[in-house]
């Protein structure tokens, strides 16, 4: 079995479901989950978790996803891209100028309406599904964050822009409020997931390139291990007399530590300063266990997350 993570491009016209259930069947192994649903229009970066990885698809940090999407003004559907139906079509009269200044005004935190056609839960119900009943619900604005935002190429009605965002924010909705701003209505012809997670597109792998590497034996250098997802975590290794405890999940102290990390200082807390230093967990013979948190006020290690 596979253990690690791989960076899957994402072709259209798949779900993120129907990668991982052609992953399974490629590599022969159950244990497959990924990491930030895209839509099944949409193309580009698909993290995808083997194995022991698996535990990682709640906890990988997502806020350098990365997107590259078409806009096309003056048609609104009712899935709020191309592939809807269309609600509404119209000339579209504002200028470049107007169109620049409505999309960068969007840039940071705007509360958001998201679509119906998505997987939130209003009343235990996906919002998708009741869609596909014909029934259109009023839905709660939610805070997101557009922490970039760069107009690549305009060439009305389409404008294609480059986008870093917080999690649960729908592109699809921003080119709808885009559109809704400048008057003529607006939806999202194309999206591309362009990074994700330290991945980027040009290093991800289709699937038709990963069943080739599976037949020659050869993927195994493009499954990133586990410990390489967090590089700003200091390595630790245990003395011998520790290993029981960290393949059993335990805590321990400071004497069970063989050695630290150069330049790593235990009372010194993460960047943010808001909960314990975190630390990839060796045992003695190097093998990765997993994530330990640092309690400076008990001195102790306790797990985090684990690997075994």
């Amino acid at each position: 079995m596979c253990d690690g993570i791989l960076n899957v491009y994402k072709e259209p016209g798949f779900t993120s479901f129907d990668v991982v259930a052609k992953l399974r069947g490629i590599l022969h192994q159950k244990k497959i989950g990924h990491t930030g649903t895209l839509d099944p229009q949409a193309e580009g970066v698909l993290v995808v978790c083997l194995g022991k990885a698996t535990k990682l698809c709640d906890i990988l940090p997502d806020h350098d996803k990365e997107y590259e999407a078409t806009l096309l003004l003056g048609m609104t559907t009712d899935t709020e891209d191309a592939t809807g139906e269309i609600l509404t079509k119209q000339e579209v009269t504002v200028s470049e100028e107007e169109v620049r200044e409505a999309i960068l005004s969007f840039l940071g935190t705007y509360e958001q309406v998201p679509p119906m056609y998505s997987a939130i839960k209003v009343n235990g119900q996906k919002l998708y599904e009741l869609a596909r009943q014909g029934k259109v619900i009023e839905r709660q604005p939610r805070p997101v964050t557009l922490y970039q935002l760069e107009i690549i190429q305009m060439d009305l009605p389409r404008v294609v822009f480059r986008i870093q965002c917080s999690r649960g924010t729908y592109i699809r909705s921003l080119c709808r409020d885009i559109g809704e701003q400048l008057g003529c209505g607006g939806c999202m012809e194309r999206l591309v997931r362009t990074k994700a997670c330290g991945f980027q597109c040009n290093d991800s792998l289709r699937l038709s390139e990963i069943e080739k590497l599976v037949q020659t034996d050869a993927l195994k250098p493009n499954i990133y291990p586990i410990d390489a997802m967090y590089p700003e975590y200091p390595k630790i290794y245990m003395r011998k007399q520790g290993d029981k405890l960290v393949n059993n999940g335990n805590k321990f102290n400071r004497k069970m530590v063989e050695s630290l990390e150069e330049g790593c200082r235990l009372e010194q807390p993460n960047a943010t300063g808001e909960e314990p230093a975190r630390f990839l967990t060796y045992d003695s013979a190097g093998s990765f266990i997993g994530i330990y948190e640092y309690h400076l006020e008990k001195q102790e290690f306790v797990p985090y997350k684990m690997f075994l």
